[in-house]
């Protein structure tokens, strides 16, 4: 009879089989991996079912929902395996939530926003936070600072973009327009005349090092082969700033970001002026909570800051990367372990793995 689950047959050794373990484990970490089913119930779960453990001999596993669908049974309706995984439709949300920020004239409301996405206040703005890396009044302002970078690129005046972006008078946007724009709003519109940033070239174990300084703090670390064209480098990223050979108080810095290279451990005790676009802050943050001697995905960094499709825009996020090691892009790794692509060389990004690895293993436990 249509509906109706067919019988299999069951291996009685299926206690041995390290599926069975993750049922018993209640593994989230299987789910999507395999399913099963149950020949007393007629229904097919995730290994994660909260739902009472069935007896082993009423057990089929399945590679596919459609596999165990196609073989009669329907889906549980406690762990719902016909849904995306919970951990993914609570990315979609935050996802959907981003987007409507980015597209509000003004600030919404968390509660508002938990409305909309069939949540309490604290826990939207736990799992906000929790996916995105930002809170949801974070987003926002990262969202209402990269408007008034366009803006000001774009409109006619600075008055203009300020109250576009969403900024309800000039005298709050200016209170704070240095930590927005690393600058004033008209050196902005400039391309960053005024601008002055000191710099130097060092040494350090993976070839010659570029570090440049703003007002706000270090803007630039590069690494390469040729001292030369770290400088070209710098120049095309501020074009309109005043570059300034450093002194010997600068010299010292550099040796500290060295030491830093030389040493991820230690930690680097320095203001930073990083500047880009809202997405690639987002990313940028994801980066550096990952720690020393460990890896993540282009895929989970796109998971955690709620784009799970932005996959190539979070490598290309990377590849904008303006502060090497700091901000450590060479921790982020393809899904089969593969080191991808790194903006200052492959080689150098498996030393710096292998490093930290080496760091980490030596750390006591």
């Amino acid at each position: 009879m249509k509906g109706t689950a067919k019988k299999p047959q069951y291996s009685p050794t299926i206690v041995n089989d390290p599926r069975w373990a993750q049922i018993l484990g209640r593994d989230p970490q299987a789910d999507g991996v395999f399913y099963y089913s149950v020949r007393t119930t007629g229904v097919y779960c995730r290994p994660s079912c909260p739902s009472r453990r069935a007896r082993p001999e009423n057990i089929q596993f399945h590679a596919t929902r459609a596999e165990a669908e196609g073989a009669g049974f329907r889906p549980c309706k406690r762990c719902r395996p016909d849904l995306p995984m919970l951990s993914e439709r609570h990315a979609a949300i935050i996802a959907e939530s981003c987007r409507a920020m980015a597209a509000a004239d003004r600030e919404p409301r968390l509660d508002e926003l938990a409305s909309h996405a069939g949540m309490s206040p604290f826990y939207f703005h736990r799992l906000f936070k929790q996916i995105s890396g930002l809170t949801p009044k974070e987003y926002w302002m990262a969202q209402r600072e990269q408007r008034v970078r366009d803006g000001l690129v774009n409109s006619g005046t600075v008055t203009e973009a300020i109250y576009s972006a969403g900024y309800h008078s000039n005298s709050r946007f200016y209170a704070k327009s240095k930590e927005v724009l690393g600058m004033t709003p008209t050196n902005f519109r400039l391309g960053g005349a005024n601008m002055k940033i000191s710099f130097a070239i060092g040494e350090c174990s993976l070839g010659a090092i570029l570090v440049a300084m703003s007002e706000r703090g270090l803007c630039a670390i590069f690494l390469g082969d040729d001292p030369e064209a770290l400088v070209h480098e710098l120049q095309d990223r501020f074009p309109q700033a005043e570059l300034i050979g450093g002194d010997g108080d600068f010299e010292q810095l550099v040796a500290q970001v060295v030491g830093f290279v030389e040493s991820p451990g230690i930690g680097l005790d320095l203001p930073l002026d990083v500047r880009g676009t809202a997405f690639q802050q987002r990313v940028w943050q994801a980066l550096r909570q990952i720690p020393p001697g460990q890896t993540a995905t282009y895929a989970e960094i796109a998971s955690r800051i709620g784009a799970p499709k932005s996959v190539r825009a979070v490598g290309q996020a990377c590849g904008a990367n303006p502060l090497a090691v700091v901000i450590p892009c060479h921790r982020v790794v393809r899904t089969d372990g593969g080191l991808a692509g790194y903006h200052w060389g492959v080689e150098r990004k498996q030393s710096l793995l292998e490093r930290e690895g080496r760091w980490s293993s030596a750390r006591p436990n």
